[in-house]
């Protein structure tokens, strides 16, 4: 029975992963939309930046996250 509680709370806290890692990756193409239709008169510079960012600190929290736990 307590195996079963600690399988919920794993994927749970994985579930919440990958929540976090879409709304960080969204945010961060948002941010790149903005910049580039106020300082780069709609090129996709700040998009591309926005999103390898995001990505790259996504998969940074992820691995971090996933690290603690597995402790």
């Amino acid at each position: 029975m307590a195996n079963n509680g600690n399988n919920l709370k794993r994927w749970a806290v994985l579930s919440a992963i990958a929540i976090e890692m879409g709304v960080i990756i969204y945010l961060f193409v948002r941010g790149g939309q903005w910049l580039d239709v106020e300082y780069n008169d709609g090129d996709k510079g700040f998009v591309i930046v926005g999103t390898l960012l995001g990505v790259g600190i996504s998969l940074f929290l992820v691995v971090q996250q996933t690290n603690r736990l597995n402790k």
